[in-house]
């Protein structure tokens, strides 16, 4: 790679080079390097002035030359102008992203904005709270039934276990669950049952 095509800077400043690794011989990566550091800066000046984003124009720009480095023998091939397929292919990039960038403003625009999302409310994190203070075999028989409206035997199924174990654990899971929930919780009342099964 010459110095020349290292050193070039776009309108940010910035040091532009073409990609990395020549697809074809020297000759292509050659004058691949010569037209990228005749054009490259100039492309992105005239994109940001008709696009108004400076990296926008940048990455169009860039993008460009990537997949015309991929079809460089191609391109020249035929005796086509490879300013010209690099231009309109950057061109075509910054309409196709504005007119992703629009969609999106009359989705906006359509649905509004979203709010927010409002965290859970003070009776869910307590429920949350005191279902994780409970033995995971409860925990599961508790929210199997009650949360994803299973009956007790396919709560058995699910969890190959019988049916009266299910039933045991979702009697002694309510127990402790009522007694974690309380409001004014009776310190003389422990549960000791919902440590078994």
């Amino acid at each position: 790679m010459s110095e020349e095509a290292t050193s070039v800077q776009d309108a940010a400043g910035m040091s532009v080079g073409p990609p990395v690794g020549s697809p074809a011989g020297p000759a292509a990566e050659s004058s691949f390097e010569v037209v990228y550091a005749a054009t490259a800066p100039r492309l992105v000046h005239q994109l940001y002035l008709v696009i108004g984003d400076l990296s926008e124009a940048q990455d169009c720009v860039q993008e460009a030359y990537a997949r015309a480095w991929s079809r460089w023998d191609r391109i020249t091939a035929t005796g086509g102008d490879p300013v010209g397929w690099v231009k309109t292919t950057a061109y075509r990039l910054a309409i196709s992203r504005w007119r992703h960038f629009a969609a999106g403003l009359r989705a906006l625009r359509r649905h509004g904005v979203t709010r927010d999302p409002q965290g859970p409310n003070p009776d869910t994190v307590a429920v949350r709270d005191a279902l994780a203070a409970l033995p995971m075999n409860q925990r599961m028989a508790l929210v199997l039934y009650h949360i994803a409206d299973l009956t007790v035997d396919e709560i058995a199924a699910q969890l190959d276990v019988p049916s009266g174990t299910v039933k045991a654990r979702l009697s002694r899971g309510r127990k402790a669950l009522a007694a974690l929930l309380a409001d004014d919780p009776d310190p003389s009342s422990s549960n000791t049952e919902a440590s078994y099964v």
